[in-house]
């Protein structure tokens, strides 16, 4: 268990300095920006939890969160995904595909596909702790 853990610190490290501080950085200046008006706060919290998640990516994963608000949270999910989702996904992908070129670039690989697809459908959804079991989490 213990190199495990050590292992996903590692990855989150390299992460953090190559590509974490920036992510996180860019989403929560956005998160910022869209709670300046009362519409954007749901969504800045959204970019908030962003930025949590594309910090320190690592050893977690994407969970469905059981008190969902139903019908506004599809519409809100909807307007996320055809305002913001669509191009944070493709730009996750598109970074994927270039991590995967080389081995060592596959588990940061994983980590940018998971960012993506929290931020193509991020209401009703939430960031927790992983199983240690899984490879990549």
């Amino acid at each position: 268990m213990g190199h495990t853990v050590g292992m996903k610190t590692i990855g989150n490290i390299i992460w953090l300095v190559f590509a974490g501080i920036w992510l996180a950085l860019g989403y929560a200046v956005t998160g910022l920006i869209m709670c300046i008006t009362i519409i954007g706060i749901p969504f800045g919290i959204q970019a908030f939890k962003l930025a949590g998640f594309a910090l320190w990516p690592f050893g977690k994963e994407i969970v469905s969160d059981n008190g969902s608000d139903g019908f506004l949270e599809i519409v809100f999910n909807i307007i996320w995904l055809v305002l913001f989702g669509w191009g944070i996904f493709l730009a996750s992908v598109t970074t994927a595909l270039v991590l995967c070129i080389t081995i060592i670039g596959i588990p940061f690989a994983w980590q940018s596909v998971k960012i993506g697809l929290m931020g193509l459908w991020p209401f009703g959804r939430r960031v927790v702790p992983g199983v240690n079991n899984q490879p990549y989490s």
